[in-house]
């Protein structure tokens, strides 16, 4: 059964035409006059009636507003356990208002009551508003007169007034008015039977539009309200399933068959509470509107059609009898229809004048048939005590039952010589049986599951010797029997939904909430009569013939998927999988796009994204590629590349549809927000022409976003049907606009990209020219790749203290989101405020340090408020999130500060507001100073830098980006400003990366080096700029400071890893001996040989990566070897402290004219360095960052392995091959964010929301896993044994050449941190270029 899309609003003739139906349709109904009658004043005594009366001067009839007759006014007896004042108003009313005074010149009065209604006097119903049983508030003295109007109106011939509280000083005292106006309307009696037809004026009948309303009302739970069906498959069915409304729609569909056009939608809940309820449906086309009471769902219905072709007639009440039936066991209406109207005739009139066929009824009644149910309402603390048949040797009992709650206590009896008790336990009814007579006796039995749903449901048990069976809901065939021998003797009392007497037995359970009917007490029917005048009987807060039984899903507070789930009370929603938190679901756990997920600190992955946060869109994935200055959205779709196309012509021409990892209208979100969209497309062809002429017919033409066809290709533009090479007029033959439409007998190709971002993404493309003998085309469409996200920046500066700016009225009615950024400096400032008449929302800077969220939705304001531990005002950015919903309120601060106020049990919900909304200031007041950005309001950003333009006080953007954003540039990188964020320059660090934490690194080969030259500032002056791009340290410098900086990965000793030379015997050298020690060695003069230190005794050629972290400050020098704690040596007093005339940087190897010491050269220097150096710095040089840029801006990269490059004309050089690699990347210390608090990791057990990534392959499970397992570890083993020997045979041979991979990706699912920091010592970007030596 497939959902039906959800659509916002009809078009604007659908919407005048339902209107215009709408109107004359109520014209002819009583609730079109004025409706402001005072119908209880003109009332005769005996219309008055009450519960008990105090004295006969306090008699019900003196309760009229503002009469002063007998005592002045109503008051019960003391006693009375359950008072109540009823009027009958003659006939049924519309009753619209309703007011209460106390009695006159007295110390009574009420303050609080309940209003119940009734047609008949019997089956009470509660008002209800806002989803709650409603209490009125009532007076707090004896004249001043209080009105509630009621939100919706009521029809009802009896109306009763139940005081909850009254004044403290007296008793109760009450005089009411009742406002409304006559109701009358036809009434037809369902008896199961019979079924009205109404047969349409012509035999197939083609409905573009149709209006049908009607009331109804039944205690069943089943039937068909009414049906129409066509002979091509269309029908529209209404009818009561489980007690809720389905509606039923097939419009049809021409390619599938009908079944594709069907719809089916349900709405309401407990609809078989013998009450009446009003239905609506109103379609036009394939737009319905399905009201229910007063709850409203707007659809359209599945399927290609827009008329419903209905043969001969429309029935209500039932299936016709010479219909199609759509489905088996569908049952007739068994209640009461008035007021049926269809496309404005009244069925129900025709009806009575006998216009319609309604032989199918056996006696036709036009006055509805009551229900002879009475019905028990329980609380927590309810109790019905009735009697029952003493000293029997039988227990027969029945009732029905319907709660909520999966836990309650239904029936508790002292038996003669034992209990017995039947309650719910987690939804099931179990029977207790305790019988002490001679030996301890215990039975229990039980039977059903999930009897808590709301329906009502039948229990039947009887006990007698020997046997004892239980029967759920008439079930014969699954009753539960034990033939346990039993004596039994009843004690002739049993206690129903409560028991809280002292017993040496107690139930299991204390209490229940819910609703019964139908009590059979020891096969005697319970006279509920004789209970509520207190003839026979107990009771305590129970509500006699009524059931206040409310269904809380029903409509669904849970947003986005989330599933709701109640108690008699309240109710709760589960979020797990959907992709949004909150008590409804409603806010998103993702952020907006990428852009958000980079300044927060993220590097480039695959995330989900949320572009309309609390928006009907759902969330989805992209791939996120963090540039150095740009933020790149990837959306993939399925088109594989270089897709072959034949067998087209321009008459059948081949579509290829693309489908994405997103839908049309998430990826419209994308596009919308985005700066700059791009899409590249790719048409090679052979003998197959794309465009053809400017002026022609396209052969090939792409479909984008919006279903629009377009005739231009990539690198042209819209309107211009041309490819890129007409536009840069170098096509293959300049007669054409394309290199494919020359038509040559040779593979050509157009491409180029689509930048028109409102076209995009390209949805299909139609081929049209490859049927010819040989021709051939292939297709390729890549990715859509979007940049920036101009609702994340969108932000606007108030200048003054009066300046601000308004937007419309924000819609929020039961459920409201606010979100934003703001950075000011000054103490306090409104950001925003709505107001109504009362409602109100706002959101405040009260102070420094305190954040404020205060709302009205009639219930009193109510106002939030979070501290922060530092000031606010610091000019940087602070993020602001405030929700408020049906159940509760909450505002968060910056993540970290969080408070939280649930809504009231019963009370107002829904929030009413009429004034502009007000962003910067609170009517002039107040006015906040600073900057707001990315205003979000219930998913929707509101474009504050459009408005701002044309605003006195209010300027578009914000700077100052880099005060709260400039953490992340890590590694010394420079934060630079930018009108929408910020970058991080990392030119004078040993970084790239957007944030300078991308280790730049390079793979020496055998004889491979590295020379950095310390140039004079002349010499650097004169270089070409691209070369410069390092500081250069002035000539003849001579150094009291060294900071060095590396990490390196090898396996081959001894080596030079870096040598710092002068142009005197002075030089600095950090060197791997033999056994793989590292050695750092300072030769600064005053000694005869050179200060070394031995910084470990590990073996550090041992394949894994270390860092290197020195300093030397005049003689002291700290060193620290990767996580180890750093450790200081002192420069022997006879040494020098300068490193005098520094003239080169050395890496992998040292080649060298001046002095050398030649030790260093003959121990360490052949066959030189083989393995991974990265992130080499010395004092704020980067000579290999600097080597690995220019190799890249000056290839070819292959030079002479004998011949350096002229460092005379840039300051670094290389010999040797030399591969940029990040292999020798040290580990990082820096530990991952832990997936508790990651709210954007999705570990593997994550349950959301798609479940692609826990679908297991067919054939794999948990043993085969193992068995493979083992199996790799076997051959793993033999690989590593033959590795070793091959490297151990040919250890000398040849030189190593490597295949590393420009950027090896971490495994799915993990951030790089954590892939580097896990248990494997290794980085993954180790694999094929380490193989050799890292085995």
């Amino acid at each position: 059964m497939h959902r039906p899309g959800l659509v916002s609003t009809f078009t604007l003739t659908s919407m005048l035409w339902i209107f215009n139906s709408f109107r004359s349709l109520h014209g002819a109904l009583p609730f079109a006059q004025k409706c402001e009658e005072a119908l209880s004043s003109p009332l005769p005594h005996t219309a008055f009636t009450a519960s008990s009366v105090f004295t006969s001067g306090y008699a019900p009839g003196y309760a009229k507003l503002n009469r002063r007759g007998g005592a002045g006014g109503w008051s019960p007896q003391d006693s009375d356990s359950y008072p109540w004042l009823q009027v009958d108003l003659g006939n049924r009313r519309q009753v619209v208002a309703v007011a209460t005074q106390g009695r006159y010149s007295s110390s009574d009065w009420t303050t609080r009551y309940r209003l119940l209604y009734s047609d008949t006097g019997r089956n009470w119903k509660p008002y209800h508003q806002d989803g709650n049983i409603w209490a009125f508030s009532g007076n707090s003295n004896t004249e001043s007169v209080v009105r509630h109007d009621l939100a919706k109106g009521i029809m009802g011939r009896f109306l009763r007034f139940v005081p909850l509280d009254w004044s403290g000083e007296g008793r109760i005292g009450l005089r009411i008015e009742v406002y409304g106006c006559s109701y009358w309307a036809d009434v037809i009696n369902f008896d199961g039977q019979g079924v009205i037809s109404y047969r349409f004026k012509v035999k197939k009948m083609k409905i573009i539009k149709d209006v049908i309303a009607l009331k109804f009302k039944t205690s069943e739970s089943e039937g068909v309200i009414l049906h129409g069906e066509g002979q091509q498959g269309d029908y529209i069915t209404l009818e009561l399933r489980r007690a809720k409304l389905l509606l039923q729609i097939n419009l049809g569909s021409n390619q599938y068959g009908s079944i594709l056009g069907h719809t089916s939608v349900t709405s309401g809940s407990l609809l078989d509470d013998h009450h009446w309820h009003s239905v609506m449906i109103e379609r036009y086309r394939r737009n319905v509107n399905f009201t229910l009471d007063t709850h409203t769902q707007h659809f359209r219905t599945n399927g290609e059609f827009d008329h419903l072709d209905l043969d001969y007639e429309l029935s209500f009440g039932g299936m016709p009898y010479s219909g199609k039936p759509v489905g088996g066991g569908m049952k007739n209406f068994r209640g009461c229809m008035e007021s049926i109207n269809y496309n404005g005739d009244n069925i129900t009139d025709l009806a009575r004048r006998k216009k319609l066929d309604t032989s199918s009824f056996r006696n036709l009644s036009f006055s509805c048939v009551e229900s002879h149910s009475f019905t028990v309402f329980f609380n927590a603390t309810s109790f019905l005590q009735l009697p029952g048949r003493a000293n029997q040797d039988v227990v027969s009992l029945g009732f029905q039952f319907r709660t909520w709650n999966a836990d309650g206590l239904l029936l508790f009896s002292n038996l003669d010589d034992g209990t017995l008790e039947i309650a719910l336990d987690d939804g099931k009814v179990v029977v207790h049986f305790n019988v002490t007579q001679m030996k301890n006796t215990r039975i229990d039995i039980s039977s059903g599951s999930v009897l808590n749903d709301g329906q009502w449901h039948a229990v039947r048990l009887v006990a007698k010797e020997n046997s004892v069976m239980l029967t759920i809901d008439g079930d014969e065939t699954s009753a539960i029997r034990t033939t346990t021998p039993i004596t039994i003797r009843t004690g002739g009392t049993y206690h129903l939904g409560g028991y809280f007497l002292p017993t040496l037995a107690p139930p299991t359970q204390k209490s229940f909430q819910g609703c019964m009917q139908a009590i059979l007490l020891d096969d005697q029917p319970a006279d509920m009569h004789a209970v509520e005048k207190g003839i026979v009987g107990a009771f305590e807060n129970v509500s006699l013939d009524m059931c206040a039984i409310i269904d809380r899903c029903m409509p669904n507070h849970c947003e986005h998927g989330g599933r709701c789930k109640q108690t008699w009370d309240r109710f709760s929603c589960t979020c797990d999988g959907t992709g949004y938190t909150g008590a409804t679901c409603h806010t998103s756990v993702f952020e907006q796009s990428c852009e958000a997920y980079k300044h927060l600190g993220r590097s480039s992955d695959t995330y989900w994204i949320d572009p309309d946060g609390s928006g009907p869109l759902g969330p989805f994935k992209v791939n996120c590629n963090m540039t150095e200055d740009k933020v790149w959205t990837t959306v993939v779709n399925n088109l594989p590349a270089q897709t072959s196309v034949t067998g087209s012509s321009r008459e059948r021409r081949t579509v290829l549809q693309l489908n994405y990892s997103a839908s049309m209208e998430q990826v419209t979100a994308i596009t919308t927000s985005a700066e700059h969209c791009e899409q590249h497309v790719s048409y090679g062809c052979f003998m197959s022409r794309l465009l053809n002429t400017p002026d022609g017919t396209p052969y090939t033409w792409w479909v984008g976003r919006s279903s629009e066809k377009h005739f231009y290709w990539g690198g042209s533009g819209p309107g211009i049907q041309k490819c890129s090479c007409g536009i840069d007029r170098n096509c293959t033959d300049p007669k054409y606009d394309c290199n494919c439409d020359a038509d040559h007998k040779q593979w050509r190709e157009d491409s180029g990209l689509l930048v028109y971002k409102d076209h995009l993404p390209v949805s299909q493309v139609a081929v049209g020219d490859t049927n010819r003998l040989g021709s051939e085309a292939k297709l390729t469409v890549g990715p859509l790749r979007c940049q920036g996200d101009r609702n994340y920046w969108n932000a606007a500066s108030f200048t003054t203290p009066s300046s601000y700016l308004h937007f419309s009225t924000f819609q929020g009615e039961t459920s409201a989101d606010i979100s934003f950024y703001f950075k000011t400096s000054a103490p306090y400032g409104v950001f925003l405020e709505n107001l109504g008449n009362t409602d109100f929302i706002r959101l405040e800077l009260k102070s420094p340090t305190v954040i404020s969220f205060s709302f009205d939705v009639g219930n009193g304001p109510v106002e939030l408020a979070v501290h922060s531990a530092t000031p606010l005002n610091d000019d940087q950015w602070h993020r602001v999130m405030a929700e408020r919903n049906v159940k509760e309120a909450v505002l968060q601060l910056d993540l970290n500060y969080r408070e939280a106020r649930p809504a009231p049990p019963q009370g107002h919900t829904r929030l009413e507001l009429f004034s502009q909304l007000y962003v910067g200031a609170a009517g002039g007041q107040r006015g906040f100073l600073g900057c707001i950005r990315s205003l979000r309001m219930n998913g929707v950003t509101l474009d504050l830098e459009e408005r701002a333009k044309v605003t006195p006080g209010v300027k578009p953007g914000c700077q100052g980006h880099c005060t709260s954003y400039g953490m992340y540039c890590r590694n010394g990188g420079k934060c630079e400003e930018k009108y929408n964020g910020y970058s991080c320059d990392c030119t004078a660090t040993a970084y790239d990366g957007p944030f300078c934490t991308k280790d730049v690194g390079g793979f020496f080969e055998a004889g491979t080096l590295v020379r950095y030259n310390f140039l004079s500032e002349t010499a650097a002056a004169s270089q070409d700029t691209r070369f410069v791009a390092q500081p250069s340290t002035p000539q003849e410098v001579n150094l009291t400071r060294e900071e060095v900086a590396f990490s390196f990965s090898t396996s081959n000793t001894p080596a030079i890893l870096l040598y710092v030379s002068s142009k005197t015997q002075d030089y600095l050298a950090l060197v791997l001996r033999q056994n793989g020690t590292l050695q750092v060695r300072y030769n600064l003069g005053g000694l005869k040989e050179p200060f070394t230190i031995d910084v470990d005794q590990r073996n550090l050629a041992n394949g894994q990566p270390h860092t290197i972290n020195m300093s030397r400050s005049n003689r002291t020098i700290t060193i620290q070897l990767d996580h180890y704690p750093p450790v200081s040596y002192s420069l022997p007093e006879a040494s020098d402290t300068q490193l005098n005339l520094v003239k080169t940087i050395f890496l992998g190897k040292v080649f060298e004219t001046g002095v050398i010491d030649p030790a260093l050269i003959e121990r360490y220097n052949t066959p030189g360095f083989i393995g991974c150096l990265s992130r080499v710095q010395f004092n704020g040089v980067t000579p290999l960052k600097t080597a690995l840029r220019n190799l890249v801006a000056d290839r070819p990269i292959d030079r002479h392995p004998d011949k350096p490059t002229d460092r005379q004309s840039v300051p670094v050089s290389y010999q040797g091959k030399l591969v940029e690699s990040n292999c020798g990347a040290s580990p990082l210390t820096i530990p991952p964010m832990s997936a508790a608090t990651d709210p954007w990791r999705l570990d593997s057990g994550a349950e959301f929301p798609f479940n692609e990534e826990r679908v297991i392959p067919d054939g794999v499970n948990r043993n085969s896993a193992i068995i493979g397992g083992i199996i790799a570890v076997v051959i793993f083993t033999i690989l590593c044994t033959l590795a070793f020997l091959i490297r151990y045979m040919f250890r000398h041979k040849g030189s190593y050449h490597t295949n590393e991979s420009k950027a090896a990706e971490p495994a799915s699912g993990e951030s790089a941190d954590t892939t580097i920091i896990g248990t494997d010592p290794n980085p993954e970007t180790i694999d094929e270029s380490k193989k050799e030596w890292f085995i």
